[in-house]
């Protein structure tokens, strides 16, 4: 599957921003997808995901936050971004997972967005 994510930015701090993340190539319904984000100088980590069905999970750091959801006539994945902060600034990854349900887990994503800069000035 090839994924094509959109919709960075530069922002301030306690604004909004919008992810798009749109898939091609294979079934995008079935699997849950995942967003995931690096900073600068620190390891690849776990922002959202969401499931074939629509749960949902968060990382702790963006909860209340966040909010990823899919459209699956539009095999689109959404990450909407609130009240961000300088902390959040990241290339911000989308990614198809390998299993039904929401996972944290990188290596249980197959296929890798190309990445979109998000920067939140203070």
């Amino acid at each position: 599957v090839q994924l094509q994510a959109s919709g960075g930015g530069l922002v301030q701090a306690g604004g909004s921003l919008r992810l798009s993340c749109t898939a091609s190539g294979r079934t995008f319904s079935s699997y849950a997808m995942g967003w995931f984000r690096q900073a600068p100088g620190k390891e690849r980590e776990f922002v959202a995901a969401v499931g074939w069905s629509g749960g949902t999970y968060y990382a702790d750091s963006v909860k209340g936050r966040f909010t990823t959801a899919r459209d699956n006539a539009k095999n689109t994945v959404y990450l909407q971004m609130n009240s961000l902060k300088p902390e959040d600034t990241a290339v911000y990854f989308c990614a198809h997972a390998k299993l039904k349900f929401p996972t944290l887990i990188a290596a249980e994503h197959d296929s890798w967005g190309q990445g979109t800069q998000v920067t939140v000035s203070s």
